[in-house]
């Protein structure tokens, strides 16, 4: 029986059972992600390298939040981990989930540099901001910021220290003393996220979506399941098997009634397919 885990994913979107579960989710929109997907797989060899499988998952989160996956948007990252994908949200999805609840006037989180503050007071929640008064690009710290249509207001600032001690101590990706993956990478987007983050779900009115985007952002794929959990995930993945293998003969039998298609020409075919998708996306 063929592994899902090691089929490629522009070959795996074509399966019955994963175009339903993307379109049963996002309706009209599925086509697009899932270019969107291929896409971002394409561009990131790590990404190849895991199970496939759990890179559908971790793309499902960000379906199911209605989140887009373009990694250079900042939305929301697919992130290799132990030989598996997982899912991480930036600062910029963070955002777009809490002004859906239309209880947000107003919301920002900024990069703090040397000299723009000159004082802070964690009690009142006063801080003395001057961008003007910026003396070097080394950054000291991060400020978040929100105001409700009912008038409550918060603000927070984290130091540079105290978002690297949160990062070793918490995240499962990049807990050493050096950052790694996305932290490495975006260091500054990741830190802002962990101050909106940590402001929305302490002080901020909480909808099912952002629950949701808490309880499963830097999740680390689990290792076990339970097992009404695991007698799901096997039906899924049995039928995805079984359109997969489906699919496999019936190409194998054009191939035979054609007169023999090559390999190459069947990848040339799948690439010049997903070349014409994304061109219709980028349109």
């Amino acid at each position: 029986m063929a592994n899902l885990a090691k089929v490629p994913m522009k070959v795996l979107v074509k399966q019955d059972g994963i175009k339903k579960m993307f379109q049963e989710t996002l309706q009209d929109k599925a086509p697009q992600f899932m270019t969107s997907l291929v896409s971002v797989v394409n561009e990131n060899h790590q990404l190849q390298k895991v199970d496939q499988m759990s890179v559908i998952n971790s793309a499902m989160v960000a379906a199911t939040l209605d989140l887009p996956i373009n990694q250079n948007l900042g939305y929301m990252w697919l992130v290799p981990y132990s030989g598996k994908a997982t899912p991480q949200i930036g600062y910029k999805g963070y955002i777009q989930l809490a002004m859906r609840t239309g209880q947000y006037k107003s919301m920002n989180a900024i990069v703090a540099y040397e000299g723009e503050i000159a004082s802070w007071n964690a009690l009142t929640e006063e801080v003395d901001y001057d961008p003007a008064k910026r003396k070097s690009d080394k950054v000291i710290g991060y400020i978040g910021y929100f105001k409700l249509t009912n008038g409550f207001e918060k603000t927070v600032y984290w130091t540079r220290d105290q978002i690297d001690e949160h990062r070793q101590r918490f995240s499962k990706m990049s807990g050493g003393k050096q950052p790694s993956g996305v932290w490495k990478s975006d260091y500054d987007a990741m830190a802002l996220k962990t101050v909106l983050r940590n402001m929305l779900s302490k002080w901020g009115p909480m909808s099912t979506e952002m629950a949701t985007a808490v309880t499963q952002d830097e999740k680390a794929p689990a290792e076990t399941v339970d097992i009404d959990a695991e007698e799901t995930a096997s039906e899924t993945t049995e039928d995805v098997l079984k359109d997969f293998e489906k699919s496999q003969k019936e190409t194998k039998q054009i191939a035979a009634d054609e007169g023999g298609t090559t390999d190459d020409q069947t990848e040339s075919d799948i690439t010049e397919s997903d070349n014409a998708a994304q061109a219709s996306l980028d349109v």
